[in-house]
């Protein structure tokens, strides 16, 4: 191994020496400071005479007489069934204060394509608890389903109750498995201290912990942390979930800082731009993260993604969301009108859709009334939704009966479907039979998406009478 005395340039977080002999991309450097200190980089670009280094705890203290050690191979993930439990900063070292780890493999972070040939289609129902989600926009084994939130709304709430409730409860119900078959990998990118608090005490308090792995990269570490931070925990995933049979989900919180690291790094290596300021390859970089979720066949477990991302000045067309559109299956929209009104959660379950759910619910997954129950319940919330434009305009006595029952109806949706506070944990029979409810105030004859024995099944009668009373 050569130790080299070649620096030649530090800019930001990179650090560019020479060399007279081929270095590998993404290979492992250790920068060894003058005080004694060494320090963890990799391989950004390499020349026939010089290469480009990213440091993972930051340049501050490297001068040109740091010595670098090229190590011959890239950033491995140790992984064993004995993380379930454990807190580790963004790069994979114990700050629990626990033992160290005993790895029983180690796996490169860049991990392995799955053969499009070898995956399962995902189409096993997971319950997260939430009826927004469960009810209209479900989640399926195998999905990456992003939640598109804003800076200020309460999308760690929403995280931190998905993380403590999600289950896979046909299977469990069916083959007498244990809860722990399910584990949670939580990978922070960027938070505060503050956050990362209320993160642990959460994950403690409730015992989620247990059976979950923790990422933490805090807004004081160094920016090029945050680019290994979700390799490594979808790499634990990966192996928790193909090597030990478990179901994984993966929930990465916040990709919009993830992307940031990316253009700072763009930034000091002098890259030419694409969309306002991001790397013109960010597109590949996040597919490189996303396509990791999935189900492969012949293997028991599964790898669920929902990547968390703030979209700057609400915009959904910033490159961030909209690029993550592109390679998810859907989107969970968080609403700040909804959040204002103080629904908890505020998830609008109108622009918010999931791409597999009719693969993933209907009878033996939830129920089979499930899919034209959701159907209807969206219709009519969002005909609520276009009469209160109406509203403002012509007051509400100059509507019909029919369409002040809209918007009775778009006022109770929000308030007993959509709004549960985030400590109710909510089956999906709960959910269904709750969307009944709402969905009996309308006469049977305004139920036109859903098959009329389910309507003979589970229509409340009376409820609609109610509603009419009251309005008398």
């Amino acid at each position: 191994m050569k130790e080299y005395q070649t620096i030649t340039e530090i800019s930001g977080p990179l650090v560019f020496v020479e060399t007279d002999e081929p270095i590998g991309y993404d290979e492992i450097v250790e920068i060894e400071t003058g005080d004694g200190e060494t320090r963890r980089g990799q391989v950004l670009e390499a020349t026939s005479d010089y290469v480009a280094i990213q440091v993972f705890e930051g340049t501050e203290g490297i001068d040109r007489n740091a010595s670098v050690r090229f190590l011959g191979e890239t950033l491995k993930m140790p992984v064993t069934e004995d993380l379930l439990g454990r807190v580790l900063d963004g790069s994979g070292r114990p700050i629990d204060g626990g033992p160290e780890i005993v790895p029983e493999e180690r796996h490169d972070i860049i991990g392995a394509a799955i053969n499009p040939v070898s995956r399962e289609y995902p189409e096993e129902f997971i319950q997260t608890g939430v009826s927004a989600i469960d009810g209209m926009n479900t989640l399926v084994r195998g999905q990456k389903l992003p939640i598109f939130s804003a800076s200020g709304l309460p999308h760690n709430d929403l995280a931190l109750q998905i993380a403590r409730q999600a289950t896979v409860p046909e299977e469990a119900a069916e083959e007498g498995e244990e809860a722990s078959e399910f584990a949670v990998v939580f990978g922070a990118m960027g938070i505060t201290a503050e956050e990362a608090n209320e993160f642990m005490e959460d994950f403690e308090r409730t015992g989620a912990l247990e059976r979950s792995v923790v990422f933490m990269n805090l807004a004081d570490d160094p920016a090029v942390e945050r680019t290994v931070t979700p390799r490594m925990a979808l790499t634990t995933a990966e192996y928790l979930a193909f090597d030990k049979g478990y179901h994984v989900l993966v929930i990465l919180t916040d990709m919009t800082n993830y992307c940031e690291a990316l253009r700072e790094i763009g930034a000091a290596r002098e890259e030419v731009p694409g969309r306002r300021g991001y790397p013109g390859y960010m597109y590949t970089d996040l597919a490189t993260l996303y396509e990791r979720a999935g189900r492969i066949e012949g293997r028991e477990g599964s790898v669920t993604q929902i990547p968390i991302l703030t979209m700057p000045g609400d915009d959904d067309t910033h490159p961030i969301p909209d690029l993550t559109g592109y390679i998810t299956e859907g989107q969970i929209y968080i609403d700040r009108s909804l959040n204002s009104q103080g629904v908890q959660p505020p998830i609008n379950p109108l622009p918010s859709l999931s791409r597999l759910m009719d693969d993933g619910i209907g009878e033996g997954l939830t129920r089979e009334d499930h899919a034209d129950v959701s159907d209807q319940l969206y219709a009519a919330y969002a005909e609520g939704e276009d009469l209160r434009d109406l509203v403002n305009i012509v007051g509400r006595e100059a509507l019909s009966e029919r369409d002040n029952r809209y918007l009775d109806f778009a006022d109770r949706f929000e308030t007993e479907f959509v709004q549960q506070g985030y400590h109710t944990d909510r089956s999906i029979d709960e959910t269904l039979d709750i969307g009944w409810k709402l969905l009996s105030m309308l006469p049977k004859t305004e139920l036109n998406r859903i098959d009329e024995e389910l309507i003979e099944k589970y229509y409340v009668e009376g409820e609609s009478e109610t509603v009419e009373a009251a309005a008398d």
